[in-house]
């Protein structure tokens, strides 16, 4: 059963003591992860009207003024429950729902492919009933429904639950579930409350990325990052005659022995990265290759988490940017404290948002700008980000692209970017489906691009989202080292 409504006084008393008891100050609990969450901590309800009674009046006048013409009293009768009807929401105040969700979730850390199962709850903390009661729980966009629902409709009482439970199928990397979405409406329907509660749940499937994909470019600190300079290091670079003062521990003494020649053997020097991750967030990039199946910046904000957690992992300073509907921009810098920040962006900031805007012609134009035109408003906003990326972003930094490359402006924003001096690497979600003339079509396009930004000396990764990222990155670590 997909939903369940019970009473938290009697049947669901001991499913909340256990809740309660099992949670730790981490929301870990025997192998399971379990969340709560008020409707009052996520955000404030919004209030609308549904017109389900719309036209009620015109009716209800209309039997009442054919009742006084015919003078039938049973036509007065219909127009009075008419108005009755339309006049309800207007002496009725909306529903003022206050309702708790926790979710557990079981396992906490499942294997690739595995089926996750998930139990959400829902509970009415007020004095009032709530008569029509919708909920549709936030699953993590990159995780599909494999059995049961995560939506459910109901009347809770005070003091009652409702329990959804469905199960997702488990793919790699961290999946941070959305707020769950609660919706009221009055008795009669025609006034609906809608509010959303973020139970803090996460879903971490290990897939670790074993390497990311950087550039010869460096700080002058020691680092596991192998470049091109010669010096000190593990990875053999060159043989150069002896000069005085070069270190005796780099002599080659064998050759010494066997021709008398005296040579200093040179290393590639090992040195930290500054990297900037980045993604293209534009309401352009919110493709999918079905809509049953994740969109492309889904894919890239999964791929950013692992990328950063190897990058971190490796003391190097990683910082975090985006750009589209907003813009986000993250300092390179390391430390737990700064791990804990770049993940709290990626999870929680605007610009990472995994839910489509909407469609580009009902988006309003800014001031300033051609109201006949919205892609004109997208590229000054985006001239605009692009600058502001710029100013934080040095030379020696590197900068990792992530970007479905769905059209011709995502390959000319790393030409831009290269172009000022950060050296840019383009890992690239292959969103484009080859079912249709129109999908096959948008695939030679992408292609191209990617053999656009590779004839410009740009390293692309072309990952299918369907295979390990670590293995698409392993391809084209090879060929910039």
């Amino acid at each position: 059963m997909d939903a369940e409504r019970t009473n938290g006084a009697e049947d669901g008393a001991g499913e909340n003591g256990q809740v309660a008891n099992g949670r730790t100050a981490g929301g870990q609990a025997a192998g399971r992860q379990i969340s709560d969450g008020r409707a009052t901590e996520e955000r404030t309800p919004t209030v609308r009207s549904t017109g389900r009674w719309r036209g009620i009046v015109a009716v209800a006048l209309l039997a009442v003024a054919v009742g006084v013409l015919a003078k039938r009293p049973s036509l007065l009768l219909v127009g009075a429950v008419g108005v009755a009807f339309a006049a309800y929401p207007l002496v009725t105040a909306p529903p003022d729902p206050d309702l708790s969700v926790s979710r557990v979730v079981d396992p906490e850390s499942p294997a690739d492919g595995d089926a996750v199962h998930v139990r959400t709850t829902v509970r009415n903390e007020g004095d009032g009933t709530l008569f029509d009661l919708r909920v549709v729980d936030g699953t993590p966009a990159m995780l599909s429904v494999c059995g049961g629902s995560p939506r459910c409709a109901t009347m809770l009482r005070p003091g009652e639950e409702v329990t959804v439970e469905y199960r997702v199928r488990a793919r790699p990397g961290r999946h941070r579930f959305q707020p769950t979405t609660l919706l009221c409406r009055d008795a009669g329907g025609s006034v609906e409350v809608e509010t959303a509660v973020a139970a803090e749940t996460t879903i971490e499937c290990s897939a670790r990325v074993p390497t990311a994909p950087l550039r010869a470019r460096s700080r002058p600190r020691s680092g596991p990052l192998v470049t091109d300079e010669a010096g000190e290091g593990i990875e053999f670079h060159s043989v150069t005659e002896y000069e005085r003062g070069d270190p005796a521990r780099r002599i080659d003494w064998r050759r010494f022995a066997r021709t008398g020649e005296l040579t200093s053997v040179a290393f590639r020097t090992e040195r930290l990265a500054d990297v900037v991750i980045c993604v293209d967030a534009r309401p352009e990039a919110y493709r999918a290759s079905d809509s049953s199946e994740p969109h492309a910046v889904a894919h890239a904000v999964d791929a950013a988490g692992r990328l950063g957690d190897v990058l971190l992992d490796a003391n190097h300073r990683v910082g975090l940017a985006a750009f589209g509907r907003a813009s986000c921009l993250l300092a390179p810098g390391n430390g737990v404290d700064h791990a804990d920040r770049f993940r709290r962006y990626l999870a929680s900031d605007p610009a990472f948002s995994l839910t489509p805007p909407p469609s580009v012609r009902a988006r309003r134009t800014q001031p300033g700008t051609d109201a006949g035109d919205p892609r004109a408003t997208d590229g000054v906003i985006l001239d605009r980000q692009l600058s502001e990326l710029r100013a934080h972003v040095g030379t020696n930094t590197q900068v990792i692209l992530l970007t479905p490359l769905c059209d011709d402006e995502a390959h000319r924003i790393a030409q831009r970017i290269e172009s000022d001096g950060p050296a840019v690497t383009v890992v690239s979600p292959d969103v484009t489906t080859g079912r249709t003339p129109g999908g096959r079509l948008a695939r030679l396009e992408r292609d191209h691009r990617l053999t656009t930004l590779r004839n410009a000396g740009i390293p692309a990764v072309d990952w299918d989202p369907d295979e390990p990222l670590g293995a698409a990155l392993a391809t084209v670590e090879r060929g910039i080292r």
